[in-house]
């Protein structure tokens, strides 16, 4: 059986056609997310047409349909709880319904930094591993965790997916979910114009093209010597290493995996983390492997796939 995953970024939406732990059909829609999700899913039923035309699939070959979304999410009422900033309209959005009445298959759906770990926890970086978080940094920061096997959910289905939003410095800046200094606001890339502009040590120069910036260039520039690049980058990094150290000693992981387009610096992220890590962390036990996603930004499509399995054979106590 196939499947079909979709993945709804701040900007883009991923959707992949997925078989046995493979995507062997993949599509990339614009979107933007302030506008709400219902605008855009004529769009995402579009492209999910077109993707079983092209690979000559009919809707009763798929085991169903997945969503990732950027929020909280309830996965057996398969509604979504709360939004921040992102497709806000969401909450009164009946999207079983959507799927049923256009394809009649099983739909599944659940916070995408939490199918993301799923899906490096049954495919990629931490296959084999029964204590997991998964840590994705971009527009925002998120997270997903396995415990003793389990995906970790919670009573109100927030556990382990507000990774980003742990505080690391309560009279820092005011984050988008309205507490203060959250992992997110210090270290994301929808803040990253903020880190610099409030930042007292920094050229005015630099200051200047505080909006200019992404991380990508960032990392690059820091790598060519640019002294106020490199603080930029290290102060962040700062920032992840404090998560991931809490993370630890909330969660007690076996291993610690990183993804998100920042990754592609991941030569320059990984040692600098570990060692930071390492010092700060308190493990008597042993140290904690931090590493980067195998499966980049298509883990959350595969772990679309893990969960429609768990759906089909009707294993809640996994999923949920």
């Amino acid at each position: 059986m196939y499947s079909i995953g979709i993945d709804l970024g701040g900007t883009i939406v991923k959707i992949g056609l997925i078989h046995s732990g493979k995507i062997i059909g993949f599509t990339v829609l614009d979107a933007n997310s302030r506008k709400g999700l219902e605008s855009n899913l004529p769009f995402i039923e579009k492209a999910i047409n077109d993707l079983l035309l092209k690979e000559s699939i009919e809707p009763s070959q798929l085991s169903g349909i997945g969503l990732a979304f950027p929020g909280l999410v309830n996965p057996i009422k398969k509604t979504v709880i709360s939004t921040n900033d992102k497709y806000d309209d969401a909450c009164d959005l009946k999207l079983d319904v959507w799927v049923k009445e256009n394809w009649a298959v099983p739909f599944c759906m659940d916070n995408d930094s939490r199918l993301a770990a799923m899906g490096e926890w049954k495919y990629g970086a931490a296959k084999g591993r029964n204590n997991v978080v998964m840590m994705t940094i971009g527009t925002g920061i998120g997270t997903g965790v396995i415990i003793d096997g389990k995906v970790l959910h919670g009573e109100h289905f927030q556990a382990g997916s507000l990774g980003g939003h742990f505080v690391v410095d309560y009279k820092a800046r005011r984050c988008t979910c309205g507490n203060i200094g959250c992992v997110e606001a210090l270290a994301s890339s929808s803040f990253l114009p903020a880190i610099i502009k409030d930042n007292k040590s920094l050229t005015p120069e630099f200051k200047a093209r505080a909006d200019e910036y992404d991380f990508k260039e960032i990392f690059s520039l820091a790598n060519n010597g640019n002294s106020d690049a490199i603080t930029i980058r290290n102060e962040c990094m700062n920032v992840w290493s404090a998560a991931i150290v809490t993370y630890i000693h909330a969660y007690d992981p076996e291993i610690i995996v990183l993804g998100g387009g920042i990754m592609k610096s991941s030569d320059v992220i990984i040692p600098y983390l570990k060692e930071r890590v390492d010092k700060l962390a308190w493990c008597p036990s042993g140290k904690v492997n931090i590493v980067v996603a195998q499966e980049g930004d298509n883990a959350a499509l595969l772990g679309i796939e893990h969960c429609l399995i768990n759906v089909k054979e009707k294993k809640h106590e996994t999923i949920y």
